[in-house]
């Protein structure tokens, strides 16, 4: 029977949710292996590759944030840069990289010991022999191919696949986004990060209910991409988005506000209420959202309870919302963010 190994990263604290939806996907047994305790782990499937890859895609978990395979794996003391540099040389030379195939080197390293060398020199070392050794051309972003490292401790672990494999194109899907001067808040970021993880361009939308807006990460961010934004909520926005002429600012609990019907068609919450709390007052406001449109909304999760919190969430703002898509992503921290659509 084929095997694959791979290598899974969660946010930290996730890991087990994570494992626990990779169990449930698969019939053959699953085995795990703690790499980092709560964020990374080893896991090998009792099936090929190429079928772990279909099953994880077409069904992607909501923890697993991202995965690479092990092709080869091996110890290593205090050798330096260059020994390591050779193993991984040694193992592409089994399956050579084509001439002008476009490679993103990925390496990461836990916080253990092991050798000592910086992910940094190991990746520039890597790029300077695939160009020199075989053509190949090192990319960042839109790789042909992706060459994981992960060193942990005294252990290294490889492995070669295209991006999508990978469920992120980031390292450890670890996605960055530049800070920019006089950003508002750090909240942007998480939904730069569901407008790609979900497959969405908010440019498209013309009009957008931000419920609990202050002080206006995401509010900011719709403004930037040509909406007409209503921001809700009783604290203060920045004073800076108040001379923008596409933004109405009510300063009002959520649940004081009345609006047309269909009003929106787009609905953002990011909020840090209580999940429950949360869902009934989204839902009282379901109706202002046209049908078909799109709700994007935070969910604080319950401590240990991460699969009942995404049950009752679910629930309660069913049948008028129903869910496309759930995700932790890089930036959210202990919540996760939901991709929905009016009935």
């Amino acid at each position: 029977m084929s095997q694959s190994i791979w290598i899974g990263t969660a946010n930290r604290g996730f890991a087990q949710q994570a494992q626990e939806e990779i169990r449930r996907l698969f019939d053959t047994p699953v085995r795990f292996e703690w790499i980092a305790a709560g964020e990374l782990f080893k896991f090998t499937v009792e099936e090929c590759r190429e079928q772990v890859v279909r099953t994880i895609s077409e069904q992607e978990p909501i923890f697993l944030r991202h995965m690479q395979p092990v092709d080869a794996e091996a110890s290593f003391g205090n050798e330096g840069l260059d020994s390591i540099a050779e193993w991984v040389q040694r193992q592409l030379k089994e399956q050579a990289p084509a001439a002008g195939r476009r490679i993103a080197v990925q390496v990461r390293k836990t916080e253990e010991g092991g050798p000592a060398v910086s992910p940094s020199e190991l990746k520039q070392a890597l790029d300077e022999r695939l160009e020199k050794e075989w053509q190949a051309v090192p990319v960042v972003k839109d790789a042909d191919e992706v060459l994981s490292l992960l060193i942990a401790a005294s252990q290294i672990y490889m492995g070669r696949s295209r991006p999508e494999e990978n469920l992120s194109d980031w390292s450890g899907g670890a996605i960055r986004f530049r800070r920019e001067e006089g950003q508002i808040s750090r909240a942007k970021f998480k939904l730069l990060e569901a407008e790609q993880a979900f497959g969405l361009d908010l440019s498209a939308y013309h009009a957008a209910l931000d419920i609990g807006a202050a002080p206006g990460g995401w509010t900011s961010l719709l403004l930037e991409r040509g909406l007409e934004v209503t921001a809700v909520d009783p604290a203060k926005l920045d004073a800076g988005l108040l001379r923008n002429p596409r933004l109405r600012y009510l300063q009002k609990n959520a649940a004081d506000v009345v609006f047309a019907s269909g009003e929106f068609d787009l609905l953002v919450c990011d909020m840090s209420w209580s999940h429950r709390q949360m869902a009934k007052l989204v839902k009282s406001l379901v109706y202002a959202l046209q049908p078909g449109g799109t709700a994007i909304i935070t969910v604080k999760l319950m401590h240990k309870k991460a699969f009942q919190t995404i049950r009752e969430v679910t629930q309660d703002l069913s049948p008028e919302l129903s869910l496309q898509k759930a995700k932790q992503l890089f930036h959210n921290r202990e919540e996760l963010t939901l991709f929905l659509m009016r009935t």
